[in-house]
């Protein structure tokens, strides 16, 4: 299989004769020599504007890396023009292709595996040659999730919900936090899950004011309260849950708190839907917590755009919370978490749900309820 195909982007349909960031016209590539030739790409016009996005997409052999390297003067075309940012690429000898390939040049700044000195070096170097850095370009497209994609996160939650089981039935007196979390491993391993891109967090009695604190030594005793956030990962496709626990009824002042993060949460999802900015159901799980008297210990995100789950997280750019330029869309899948933690109390909750945006709202993807779990021995 290869390519024969003319591409349109929005922006070529009603520009009108705005020079083109990246054009190709009747590109033909082949390799070899007959009887042995190859043809690759039959005949390919595109056209890129400034600001579009364009993917790629066709079988393992289609030609799709080979266009990609003729776009970027690596592969001389066998016929067609190239032209980039207003340069002929094919009127160029090797040394003009590789004068204007180092002229251009964007990187990609990953969140977590790059290091501040190398970064600064890496830029140092570049110098003027570098002139965008589209580092959520990837993670954007991606922000829609595909049917079979929806299909493998159905299946993280329900691996998730297994693991949630688990959880309440090794919280009792005398276990350790680190024997709880085993159980949820456990239980998350042997259901089909891989490690999860985060770790548990979970803490119990006076701890539950760390917002993301680890399983430690510490042995649960009656009358305790515990947080805990796990995930699942199916196919590196991740859910997350979080749930309040409470051995034997809670204090008055924890099911307050319980009650003020689930109310924020809920009026979050009422917001979620196509079409609304990703601020929205920020402010209005904000405005719960606000009003409670409770913004200041409002100290971690609403909730964020939840991605194949690759340590050291799993979150995706899409961030619901104050600022974000993202606007929800059908397809999209989003965390619902905004918490309450009050350190000099030694308390907080957060309750966490998984949502897909569906065409008429959003969907809670686990089948856990969202009150305080109270566990009665």
């Amino acid at each position: 299989m290869a390519y024969s195909a003319s591409f349109r982007t929005s922006a070529e349909i009603g520009r009108g004769e705005a020079s083109p960031l990246i054009e190709a016209r009747d590109i033909r590539l082949s390799l070899g020599r007959p009887p042995r030739r190859v043809d690759i790409l039959h005949g390919i016009d595109l056209r890129v504007d400034a600001g579009d996005s364009v993917a790629l997409l066709g079988a393992s052999g289609s030609g799709k890396s080979s266009l990609l390297a003729v776009l970027a003067g690596l592969e001389r075309p066998s016929s067609g023009s190239v032209r980039v940012a207003d340069q002929d690429f094919t009127a160029l000898d090797e040394d003009g292709l590789a004068v204007a390939r180092r002229g251009r040049i964007g990187i990609e700044v990953p969140a977590y595996y790059l290091h501040p000195h190398h970064y600064g070096r890496l830029k140092d170097l570049l110098g003027a040659a570098l002139v965008a850095e589209p580092s959520n370009l990837v993670h954007d497209l991606k922000l829609v999730k595909s049917a079979a994609e929806i299909a493998l996160i159905r299946e993280a939650a329900r691996i998730a919900d297994q693991a949630m089981e688990a959880c309440v039935a090794a919280f009792r007196p005398n276990r350790t936090e680190l024997e709880v979390a085993g159980a949820v491993y456990q239980t998350l391993l042997t259901a089909g899950s891989g490690l999860p891109a985060s770790t548990i967090n979970l803490v119990s009695g006076e701890r539950l004011g760390f917002s993301h604190g680890a399983p430690t030594l510490r042995r649960i005793r009656r009358g305790d309260g515990g947080n805990v956030e796990l995930g699942a990962a199916y196919k590196r496709y991740t859910a997350t849950l979080g749930r309040q626990l409470s051995l034997d009824p809670p204090p008055a002042r924890i099911r307050e708190i319980h009650d003020i993060v689930r109310a924020a949460g809920d009026a979050m999802i009422a917001e979620i839907r196509p079409g609304a900015p990703a601020v929205r159901p920020h402010a209005a799980a904000k405005r719960v917590i606000a009003e409670a008297g409770y913004d200041r210990y409002r100290i971690h995100t609403s909730g964020y755009g939840i991605a194949p789950g690759v340590p050291p997280a799993s979150g995706e750019p899409l961030n619901l919370f104050g600022g974000s330029p993202y606007t929800l869309e059908a397809g999209m899948m989003v965390s619902v978490e905004p918490p309450i933690f009050i350190p000099e109390e030694r308390i907080g909750a957060r309750i966490i749900d998984n949502v897909l945006i569906t065409e008429t709202g959003a969907e809670r993807l686990t089948r856990w309820g969202r009150e305080l779990i109270v566990i009665n021995e």
